[in-house]
């Protein structure tokens, strides 16, 4: 029997009759909700790679075409790096010989992470009925997003990364008129259903442009229907963070508030400082008749606007040292890169600095340039 046709042999969780017993070694990938993101490991263990004939084939330029391969030994799910340009990581550690993965582990290749999970077969079936679910969920969320502006005299690109499958960031932009443009991210405090569903809630109202009695030009009016709109209490005891601000071409001006939220950075065409556009107001739902105030900063000819989730620079990074602002503001300070988006250049910068294994809070980054 050819390699290839010994390493078909189990691939994904659809072929559970082929593996005895009733609990199964798995490898979930932790950065997706694909239909393929479990792997059951059978006996004839699993080789992951960038193509095939591997049984796990991740698309991702760091990892070689044949990378690793994960075994069963004497009940134990063990991994051996196949001669890989990047090497292979579990838990942070890089694998030399053969070495064991234990249950709840991360084996981390390329910019790919997978876990051990070691599930009955009842919880496969139940995690991938959940998983259709989830991903019918996470497909809206994204639909509601805005499409990249790649041409114009404002242009905005945007990634989102949520750390579980269903996150609680959301942001949106557009033309309130022909010379005001409105740019907004709001951060719920949580993950999952309840955090999603309040975000697409707070969203949908801020895209069709329907607050009542509200003047969508002045931030603090915005944010103070908004927070009478969310209490708490009303919510399930969830809360989130805002930030909402609008252009005026005309002036080159741009009005902001924040709701507990850091400042968004304009950054001038040479790079050469962070200039912070933010103010101090409470959390949106904390309190019914909070004040909120706004402010203005004039936008350099040019220049780009970072407007970003906490989730960008609240990191680990390998050397075990927790991340602030400031090393986010050195990222966005460095020049930018042929060939991919601003945003995709930070995430890959902020990615490359954690731990391996998914980030602990979404990544939500936009940006955007004027002319």
């Amino acid at each position: 029997m050819s390699e290839a046709e010994q390493t078909r042999i189990i691939t994904v969780a659809r072929d559970l009759d082929l593996v005895p017993g009733d609990r199964l070694h798995c490898l979930e990938l932790v950065d997706c909700v694909d239909r393929d993101r479990r792997h059951v490991v059978g006996p004839l263990g699993l080789k992951v790679g960038r193509t095939p004939p591997a049984d796990i084939v991740l698309r991702d330029s760091e990892i070689s075409r044949s990378h690793c391969l994960v075994t069963i030994d004497d009940g134990q799910l063990m991994v051996a790096d196949l001669g890989s340009t990047n090497g292979t990581y579990v838990d942070g550690v890089k694998v030399e010989g053969v070495v064991p993965l234990p249950v709840g582990s991360i084996l981390q290749i390329g910019k790919r992470s997978l876990q051990h999970e070691y599930r009955t077969r009842a919880e496969i079936a139940e995690s991938d009925e959940l998983d259709r679910e989830l991903q019918k969920a996470s497909a809206y969320i994204q639909a509601l997003l805005p499409p990249p502006l790649p041409d114009g005299p404002i242009r905005c690109d945007w990634t989102l990364v949520p750390c579980a499958r269903l996150g609680g960031d959301a942001f949106g932009y557009g033309q309130l008129s022909d010379d005001l443009f409105v740019a907004y991210l709001i951060d719920v405090a949580g993950h999952g259903a309840g955090a999603a569903m309040l975000a697409v809630a707070v969203m949908s109202q801020l895209r069709q442009r329907n607050l009542p009695d509200t003047d969508m030009r002045s931030p603090a009016a915005v944010l103070t229907t908004i927070n009478r709109l969310y209490q708490m209490e009303d919510q399930a005891d969830l809360y989130f963070t805002m930030w909402y601000g609008v252009y005026d071409a005309r002036s080159r001006e741009l009005r902001y508030a924040a709701a507990g939220h850091h400042a968004a950075f304009l950054v001038p065409p040479d790079r050469s400082q962070v200039i912070a556009a933010g103010n101090r107001n409470v959390i949106i739902g904390a309190k019914p008749d909070a004040t909120f105030t706004e402010a203005t900063v004039e936008v350099p000819l040019g220049a780009s606007m970072y407007v970003f989730s906490d989730g960008v620079f609240e990191i680990v990074d390998k050397a075990g040292r927790q991340w602030s602002i400031a090393d986010f503001e050195r990222l966005i300070l460095e020049p930018r890169v042929d060939g991919i988006s601003e945003t995709e250049r930070l995430f890959q910068a902020v990615r490359e600095a954690a731990t391996p294994g998914p980030l602990d809070d979404d990544f939500s980054l936009l940006v955007a340039q004027f002319d």
